[in-house]
């Protein structure tokens, strides 16, 4: 069995009081300035179906983004490692927006939209939706094994690649691979 040093265990109990199903602790976590996680390219492959909730209240299935290549984000506010890369990702989003490349964050905390919106206004996110993954849904069905994690999804609709933990997203090398599996297929390695 596992065990958690005092810090790795405040983070566990923190997530499943704020009503996680998946607590921060379940994947180890690097020291500040190590790569946290390596992007692992295992497809193309079909997705299961799942529902989303987009940042008008309106449920969101997988094929209504047909012809978008999509930057998956499982996370939640209670969960540090999702905290922490949340800038990059809105910066992502950013670099990404005139290419039909959308990054959907969706979290699964249980206190939905005004948890997110609290957040956002706080780390002064402003390229991201509040996306909600109710009852973590798309996270069991990803069978993701701990947050963040992060799915890409090329136009077609299929899995390309995922990585668990959180990354820089808007590192050269991320927004290289991003553009290639979800976009056109160009590697681009500049922002647009």
């Amino acid at each position: 069995m596992k065990t958690y040093g005092r810090r790795g265990q405040m983070a566990l109990v923190a997530g499943i009081l704020a009503g996680g199903t998946l607590g921060a602790g379940l994947l180890p976590r690097p020291a500040r300035g190590q790569p946290a996680g390596t992007l692992r390219e295992d497809g193309p492959k079909p997705l299961p179906a799942f529902v989303l909730t987009d940042p008008e209240g309106a449920r969101r299935e997988v094929p209504s983004f047909a012809g978008k290549g999509l930057v998956l984000n499982l996370w939640a506010t209670w969960c540090p490692p999702c905290v922490e890369e949340m800038p990059a990702l809105d910066r992502l989003a950013a670099a990404l927006a005139a290419e039909d490349i959308l990054v959907i964050p969706a979290s699964s905390d249980r206190g939905g939209r005004p948890v997110v919106e609290g957040f956002y206004a706080k780390a002064g996110v402003r390229n991201l939706g509040v996306w909600l993954d109710p009852n973590s849904a798309a996270t069991r069905a990803l069978g993701a094994r701990g947050l963040p994690t992060t799915v890409l999804i090329d136009r077609l609709g299929r899995e390309r690649a995922r990585l668990e933990g959180a990354a820089a997203w808007d590192g050269a090398a991320l927004l290289a691979d991003v553009r290639r599996l979800c976009g056109d297929g160009r590697a681009a390695t500049e922002p647009s």
